[in-house]
């Protein structure tokens, strides 16, 4: 989370893929990087699209756990600020994954099946 939040090589990569055609899966933490990822046109990638990624519910159970804050934000926080895009979470340490286009995230770990089965789809082949 803290180097994909503000990686350009990361962000670069990420609408490369987006931006030929690629189905771009991002899960996690790791959808942090889609808060600046930003396209050949200078749009962010995730406008007008709906994603996912750790939800603040996840970040509050993590950070009294070890009782104290683990993360220097917050995607869901951040995600809600960008206009033009839809972010959804769904119960907290739930499965939740979701695509839109080429576009698919996963709202956290348990998420991994999820975004495998939706990948799959985009592709054009069954999921087993």
């Amino acid at each position: 989370m803290y180097t994909f939040a503000v990686d350009e090589r990361v962000h670069s990569l990420i609408a490369s893929f987006h931006e030929t055609g690629r189905i771009t899966a991002v899960l996690c933490h790791g959808t942090a990087a889609l808060l600046k990822t930003r396209l050949a046109d200078g749009t962010l990638l995730v406008t007008g699209k709906t994603w996912t990624g750790f939800a603040n519910s996840e970040e509050d159970y993590a950070d009294a756990y070890v009782g104290r804050t683990i993360q220097p934000f917050r995607i869901e926080d951040e995600a809600r600020r960008l206009p033009d895009t839809n972010f959804t979470v769904a119960g907290r340490f739930r499965p939740h994954a979701v695509r839109d286009g080429l576009l698919v995230t996963g709202q956290q770990q348990y998420s991994g099946t999820a975004v495998a089965q939706l990948v799959v789809q985009a592709l054009g082949r069954s999921a087993p």
